[in-house]
């Protein structure tokens, strides 16, 4: 039930000869001041077809429009002001939110279709840093909005387990690495030697040529290049694990780069079929000009072939394997022109399908308005993050309510919850600056905010033992459970929104805005008063506690109960 709609039906009724049902709907506004109702028509599209100005046919209209959700209708100016009835929409939406659970804002729009969603994906043999949190946890979140909108996703880690950086390791390892040190601290010696690498071979030019060459011995399957690099991917993966254990991540495949070496020759055959590979100084293009693209190298005088070629393999595979309705890439920004290339050589190709390939890309975390860099080993660690911010919430929990029961297990939902929440609520094609203090607040628009809030509900609801009956009428009619009731109401809009545009944000701020609107209606209602409409006030409280804890699990966080 959406104030707009019921406004738009109502207006047609009036206005069928004039307007159509959808330019109605796209011309209604939310005034930006309470005094004017709850949904406002601007009336100058009918000054040509009624012979009149606006202010007239503002006031004329307005005494003709009635209906049950429409407590009055006032003109001012040009402009035709709704007040919905609070009462009769209140009954409507608690009912509905009740009732659904945490099924409320579902819809089957997906039509169980399925959707890959390529995120994460950190590079072997480097550790997990806050440069990969924002690809994880969006690509998380995406997954259960889109599973809440009816679709299916699958979430695929597409390891960085190939390439040249692998000679580059292998030379270094031999040159500086010892097999005592890797076994030790895995991730924490091969970015020393990865670092090492880089620096020397400032110095040094030879040493690229030499990893070259060893990275060329893996491609051609040489015995002892194998060995080392299967031994730094399963090294890797278990520290990787760590980390997705603490965020509570999984993922439905882990078939990285080097699936795909297989995988390529067939790309490159059908590109030879359909006459697309031209020959520019010794390498392979596609000529891309018709798409206003530069061209892409499929593959080089040397023969050997490219991240696009490999993109290429790896969103034929998915089509075939899933039969995708869409499949999304939440990669970042920078990436941007590589995704317009892999779909438009895609296209030339015939595959028609790579209309539904959706590059989903996110801004920067930089820390003191720096890039994080780990060539050059100024990387700040994820593991460490997370514990600190754990550690942080145990010591603000310890302060609040000492008697906690399960503080510890609270702390990590907090702490690792803030984390996750401060990225998510940041509109994602936006830079943003990490700084813990900001994040593990339980003040502010924060996770732990949100947290606290459904907590608070909880608490409500148990002190007064309240149980939801579908038979009976909860309605409310003030001003300040109104605001609180709308933001309940746009819920399955909101939803949708995010699935839309591929954007937790929505759903984060949606938490935010509730969270403030319910601590400011509890401040200043009197919720467990006793009289006829404490029940209502109570379907009001577990309203809200419904949709906060389904608005943090679409975000990938736990919604504890006592804090």
């Amino acid at each position: 039930m959406n104030n707009k709609v019921i406004v738009a039906e109502v207006l047609h009724e009036q206005l069928k000869n004039e307007l159509s049902y959808d330019q109605i709907l796209a011309l209604l506004e939310n005034p930006k001041s309470v005094d004017h109702g709850d949904v406002a028509f601007p009336t100058f599209l009918l000054a040509k077809a009624f012979r009149k100005a606006p202010q007239a046919i503002a006031g004329e209209l307005a005494e003709q429009l009635t209906s049950e959700y429409v407590e009055k209708v006032e003109a001012v100016g040009p402009y035709i002001n709704f007040f919905m009835s609070k009462k009769t929409i209140s009954q409507a939406i608690l009912h509905e939110a009740l009732v659904a659970d945490s099924h409320y804002g579902d819809s089957s729009i997906g039509n169980h279709e399925s959707v890959p969603i390529d995120m994460s994906s950190p590079n072997i043999a480097k550790p997990i840093s806050m440069g990969h949190l924002r690809s994880t946890v969006i690509g998380n979140s995406l997954g259960f909005i889109l599973e809440k909108v009816g679709y299916q996703p699958i979430r695929i880690n597409h390891l960085g387990d190939w390439g040249t950086q692998f000679g580059k390791l292998i030379v270094a390892y031999k040159k500086w690495g010892s097999e005592e040190a890797v076994k030790a601290q895995p991730i924490n010696e091969l970015l020393r030697l990865y670092v090492e690498f880089h620096e020397r071979a400032e110095e040094d030019k030879a040493l690229e040529d030499e990893a070259r060459a060893w990275f060329k011995k893996l491609e051609e399957s040489d015995e002892e290049a194998v060995h080392l690099w299967k031994w730094f991917r399963e090294e890797s993966l278990k520290e990787f694990n760590k980390i997705y254990t603490m965020l509570e991540v999984s993922f439905d495949s882990y078939n990285g780069e080097a699936f795909y070496n297989d995988k390529m020759d067939e790309i490159v055959t059908l590109l030879e079929e359909k006459h697309l590979l031209q020959e520019d100084q010794g390498a392979d293009i596609v000529d891309l000009s018709q798409y206003d693209l530069n061209p892409a190298l499929i593959r080089k005088s040397d023969g050997a072939t490219l991240y696009i070629t490999r993109d290429m393999a790896a969103a034929l595979y998915r089509k075939r394997t899933y039969q995708f309705a869409k499949s999304l890439y939440v990669v970042g920004n920078e990436q941007t022109y590589h995704f317009k290339q892999l779909k438009a050589v895609l296209k030339e190709m015939g595959f028609e399908w790579s209309d539904d390939m959706y590059h989903v890309p996110f801004g920067l975390i930089t820390k003191d308005g720096k890039k994080l860099s780990t060539r050059k080993g100024k990387i700040v660690l994820l593991e460490e993050v997370l514990n600190e911010a754990v550690a942080s919430a145990q010591q603000q929990i310890a302060e609040k309510n000492p008697s906690l029961a399960n503080k510890e297990e609270v702390a990590k939902q907090v702490g690792i919850g803030a984390v996750v929440f401060h990225d998510l609520k940041n509109d994602r094609l936006n830079n943003f600056d990490f700084t813990l203090e900001e994040v593990v607040r339980f003040e502010g628009e924060t996770g732990p905010y949100v947290q606290y809030t459904h907590a608070r509900a909880m608490s409500i609801l148990t002190k007064a033992a309240f149980t939801f009956n579908p038979d009976a009428t909860y309605a409310l009619a003030d001003d300040a459970s109104w605001e609180v009731v709308k933001l309940i109401q746009a819920y399955p809009d909101v939803v949708q929104a995010a699935a839309d545009k591929y954007e937790p944000s929505v759903i984060a701020k949606h938490a935010i805005k509730l969270s403030q609107a319910f601590n400011k209606y509890y401040a200043n209602t009197k919720v467990l008063a006793e009289d006829g409409e404490k029940d209502s006030r109570l379907a009001l409280v577990k309203a809200v506690a419904i949709l906060l804890k389904e608005d943090l699990r679409l975000l990938g966080l736990h919604a504890p109960e006592k804090m």
